[in-house]
């Protein structure tokens, strides 16, 4: 875990969903292999092969951009592939509940949380899907408000999920931070627009926010 910046005051936290909420690399990479054959069986090309020219111009913009991460989704659209289509895509294919289970840890560290701050998620998903991920989980009640690839149609890193969050929970910029496992994807842009962020390295460090922003 690295704490970038913490407000003076918190009064929000926007989560991340993927690999922040739970930690299951199987399923993190089932849901980038799923549309790689969904691509392949409309290019007609071999899973193996896409993947491969996918893999290459992922390190191509990485090795182009400082190290950071290009979204799955922005690959995507590279291929001519919607925003919308990758949505639709995402809520057919992508089935949470067969890949992770109720966490009673981070039930009970949502719960200490939301007592505090309110509570969001802003994910590359789509809604559905975090409904159904948050509802495998066992911790639905803690998210009164979700902002998912469907609902500004644009993936992260972007500003408008951000400006949604504040929007949804009527706070200031300078009083919410954001937490995920990606530098570039899920922190570099809200640290810029004035939150706090702290990264994860999966679910087990988000166990011991409380520790961190309730006894600080």
């Amino acid at each position: 875990m690295k704490v970038y910046h913490l407000p003076v005051e918190i009064k929000a936290l926007a989560f991340d969903m993927d690999l922040t909420l739970y930690t299951n690399t199987e399923y993190a990479q089932y849901q980038i292999d799923c549309l790689i054959e969904r691509l392949g069986e409309i290019r007609g090309q071999s899973f193996n092969s896409l993947k491969s020219e996918i893999d290459a111009t992922r390190e191509e913009w990485k090795n182009s951009n400082d190290g950071k991460t290009l979204s799955f989704s922005k690959i995507l659209n590279g291929y001519g592939i919607s925003t919308e289509k990758i949505a639709l895509w995402r809520n057919e294919l992508l089935e949470p509940e067969r890949f992770i289970s109720k966490d009673t840890a981070l039930n009970e560290t949502l719960e200490k949380l939301s007592k505090h701050y309110f509570l969001g998620l802003v994910t590359n998903n789509p809604v559905l899907v975090a409904l159904k991920t948050i509802a495998a989980l066992g911790v639905q009640e803690y998210f009164p408000a979700i902002i998912g690839l469907d609902t500004c149609m644009v993936s992260k890193p972007h500003e408008k999920p951000y400006l949604k969050f504040l929007e949804l929970s009527a706070m200031q910029v300078e009083s919410c931070v954001s937490i995920g496992d990606r530098f570039d994807v899920d922190l570099d842009i809200p640290l810029k627009m004035g939150m706090g962020a702290i990264l994860v390295n999966g679910v087990e460090d988000v166990y011991e926010l409380p520790s961190i922003l309730l006894e600080r």
